[in-house]
């Protein structure tokens, strides 16, 4: 397999991104969730490729520029969508599917047919579930960094009082996905992230996230 260098994860967040704001916030979080992915990929014991993980983080939140109108406002209510936004962009780009799923299979904890019918979401009815060990780490490192106004780190507490309201199955894929991947630790990423002037992780439960479940 070969994958795109972090430099030509760049480019393409470059080519896609309408503002430098967007891509500040978008990339910004992209490389954020890469350093946690790869902070943990000692840790599960499994012959992951981390070639494979790394461009996956890299490039999970393509689709997220699909969603900002020419005044440069990003499209909330429909941002449920900017997985297979990217999943579409990477594809048309000539990317191979294991790499095009890294899009449109990290929403939440996975998104089922289930999912998208019981919330009447406006997605294509398909399970967008995370089904590589790649995939699945990729998908637990997204949910410890939001970007939210301004971005932020999140705890596991947090992101499993948060994941609560869509169902108790919810959180107990993401138990089990922290039981096996383990918790990074943030004050390490905050610090490489340090250019960025993101704020530190906050420990407070109460202090949920935004609404979007990525």
């Amino acid at each position: 397999m070969s994958f795109p260098t972090p430099d030509e994860a760049r480019a393409l967040h470059e080519k896609y991104a309408p503002t430098r704001e967007a891509f500040d916030l978008v990339h910004g979080h992209c490389e954020i969730v890469a350093r946690i992915a790869e902070q943990l990929l000692p840790r599960t014991g499994e012959r992951l490729d981390a070639g494979l993980v790394r461009a996956g983080a890299l490039l999970h939140d393509i689709g997220v520029y699909r969603l900002y109108d020419g005044a440069g406002r990003l499209d909330h209510r429909s941002y449920i969508r900017h997985g297979v936004l990217g999943h579409e962009i990477l594809r048309a780009e000539g990317f191979p599917e294991y790499l095009c799923r890294f899009c449109s299979c990290h929403t939440g904890v996975g998104l089922t047919e289930d999912d998208i019918r019981r919330q009447q979401l406006p997605l294509p009815v398909a399970d967008y579930v995370a089904g590589t060990p790649e995939e699945e780490l990729v998908m637990y490192a997204d949910k410890f960094h939001s970007k939210s106004t301004p971005p932020r780190f999140l705890s596991a507490a947090e992101y499993a009082e948060y994941v609560q309201r869509f169902g108790q199955d919810k959180v107990d894929a993401f138990h089990a996905l922290r039981a096996r991947f383990g918790e990074p630790d943030l004050g390490v990423t905050t610090r490489t992230a340090a250019s960025a002037a993101l704020p530190a992780p906050r420990s407070c439960a109460a202090d949920t996230p935004s609404r979007s479940r990525a």
